[in-house]
Formats: structure tokens, C-alpha cells, sequence
């Protein structure tokens, strides 16, 4: 990606921000049900159902809303938690780093099942290995990711309960963190103890998020890894003498990479999106968590903050991932 591609590209990011953060704000007003309802004790006169109402500045026009909600958004506020009574942009900074930690680990592990599978299918082309490749794939992709998060819970939480179903971390464990990203502080500084359990706390989610994915990279991968070992710089590194294991990895799969990266990158924020039913399932305390909590209690203010989370980050997975994608092609980077 150029120079004048990447700077299109980021002024495109505020008018799509706004056009997401509008469209957000008007449809979360115009759904039925009132949040002031949800919060209100038995036996609350009108005089404080109204007092409330204007608390919020839920008694204006949506217009009128719309702009006071954007006054606040360009100092930075993202307004107050209705049903939690907190300020919302420290309400989501508090869940998002545990949100991208689990994204990350189980990006982690999709690329590097998804990558052996591929290679392997790849490898045993025509023959029994690839049907086997083929059929693990098949059957992995055709199980979402919320059902493999409850396999995973009956047979290693109940059945045989070796892994935590629920949490991020033992709360018997005493921790002290500086930050929010507790598996990266745990690494950096050497606290191993609590550094098994929260992997022992993230693998089931992880996986479950996980082997989707892991099951769509190794189906392009392995087509793609088809299509490079017939091209013909590969075809005069056979004639060379190179085994079929260094023609594989060290030629044609540099190349194949590319469609892969790809492609992992759009499917990492459908990843992200599901976090919402993969951290509720195991209770993970993470933003996803969070907006169903924020769904139910038709909190306004914290789902408008959460929504525009994700926006931004979807916004800057395939802003990076175009990056890394020039990076790998020097015919884009030449372009």
C-alpha cells in the first residue's frame, strides 16, 4: 500500500466512524423498550421516572441527543453507564484488554492448526492424508464456534474436568497488575503460577473461538499451496534436486501466504465479533461479556461506547492487515 493509498484510507476513518456511531444511535432509540423503565424501584412516581429521564437527556429529540452526544464524544467522554452507574469509556478499557487477549491467543492457535493441516494435506496430495485433511476440515467448519465452546465445557469441565469452564483467572490466586492485560504482565515479569491459569482459563474459549477459523485457513491455504507448487518457479526448484518438504515450505508457501493473510485478517473480526457469545458462555470477563450485560439492561450509553469499540477495531485489523499484505507482495509495495 503507498503513501497516498494508506493516507485515503485514514481519512476515510472519521466519516465512517460517524456514519457507524449514527446509524448506532438512532437505531438503539427507535427499537421499543425504555431503559428508564429497567431501572426505576416498584412504587417510583412520574415526578422521578421524569427526573431520571432528563438525567440522561432522555426527555430531548433524537437530534437534540444526537448532538450532545457527539459534544462529548469529541472531549473524549463516552457518556455514563445507565444500569452500572460508571463512566463508560472506563467500563470498556477495564474488559477490552482481556477481549483482545483471548482474540490474539486464539488467532495464535487457528494459524498454527489451520497452517499443520494445510501443510500436511498439502504434502499427502492425492492420497489417503489429504481425504483425511479434507474431512477434518469439512467437519471442523461446520461446527460454530458457541457449540464447540459448550462440547468443549460437558466433556473437559464435567465429564473429565481438567480446565476451569468459567473466569479469567482463579480468584484465589493474588494478583496485582499495573495494567488490564494480565497474560502479557504475567509473561513479562516472570509470574509463571499466574501465568498457567489464565491459559488454563483461556483455552477452552480460545479453542472454541479457534477451530473455525483454523478450519477456513487451512482450506484456502492448501488451495493456495496447490496453485504455488505448480507455478513454475517451484517447478525448477524440483528440477534442482529439492525434496518435496523444502519445495513445499521454503517456495511455494511464502506465496500462498498472502490470499491466507488475507483472509485471516477478515475473518479476525468476525473473531472478535464472536467473543460476545463465547465469553458469555464461559464467563469470561471481557467486553463481548459486557454488551450482552449492556443488551439486556437496554443500557444506551455503554453499548453506543461498545459498538464504536468494535468499529475502531475492526477499522484497524484491515487497516494493518492491507499493510502487512503490501509488505509480503513487492508488486504491491512497488505499485
Amino acid at each position: 500500500m503507498g503513501r497516498t493509498a494508506l493516507l485515503r484510507r485514514l481519512l476515510l476513518v472519521p466519516p465512517t466512524l460517524i456514519g457507524v456511531a449514527i446509524v448506532v444511535f438512532v437505531l438503539l432509540r427507535v427499537v421499543p423498550g425504555d431503559p428508564i423503565a429497567m431501572m426505576i424501584p416498584p412504587g417510583a412516581s412520574a415526578e422521578d421516572i421524569d427526573r431520571l429521564r432528563a438525567l440522561y437527556g432522555l426527555d430531548q429529540s433524537i437530534l437534540v441527543q444526537l448532538f450532545a452526544w457527539f459534544g462529548d464524544l469529541v472531549t473524549g467522554d463516552l457518556g455514563t453507564s445507565i444500569s452500572l452507574r460508571q463512566n463508560v469509556a472506563t467500563l470498556i478499557l477495564g474488559r477490552l484488554p482481556a477481549t483482545l487477549e483471548l482474540v490474539a491467543f486464539a488467532t495464535v492457535i487457528a494459524v498454527v492448526l489451520g497452517g499443520f493441516l494445510a501443510l500436511i494435506g498439502a504434502f499427502y496430495r492425492r492420497r489417503a492424508g489429504e481425504w483425511i485433511v479434507d474431512g477434518v476440515i469439512g467437519f471442523v467448519v461446520a461446527i460454530p464456534d458457541f457449540l464447540w465452546g459448550l462440547i468443549f465445557i460437558l466433556v473437559f469441565g464435567v465429564v473429565y474436568p481438567l480446565l476451569p469452564i468459567s473466569g479469567r483467572i482463579d480468584p484465589r490466586l493474588s494478583t496485582d497488575f499495573a495494567t488490564q492485560f494480565y497474560l502479557v504482565e504475567s509473561l513479562v515479569t516472570g509470574q509463571f503460577t499466574i501465568l498457567k491459569g489464565l491459559l488454563a482459563h483461556m483455552l477452552m474459549p480460545a479453542l472454541a473461538l479457534a477451530l473455525p477459523l483454523s478450519a477456513i485457513i487451512a482450506r484456502v491455504l492448501k488451495s493456495s499451496l496447490a496453485v504455488a507448487e505448480s507455478a513454475e518457479y517451484a517447478q525448477m526448484a524440483t528440477a534442482r534436486g529439492f525434496s518435496r518438504r523444502s519445495v513445499l515450505i521454503e517456495e511455494a508457501l511464502p506465496n500462498a501466504a498472502i490470499p491466507t493473510v488475507t483472509l485471516t485478517g477478515v475473518q479476525f473480526t468476525f473473531l472478535v465479533g464472536g467473543t460476545v457469545l463465547i465469553e458469555r458462555i464461559f464467563s469470561y470477563e471481557g467486553i463481548g461479556n459486557m454488551a450482552v450485560d449492556a443488551v439486556i439492561n437496554r443500557d444506551l450509553p455503554l453499548i453506543q461506547g461498545i459498538v464504536l469499540t468494535f468499529a475502531i477495531l475492526f477499522i484497524a485489523i484491515n487497516l494493518a492487515i492491507d499493510i502487512l499484505v503490501t509488505f509480503l507482495n513487492p508488486r504491491l509495495r512497488r505499485g
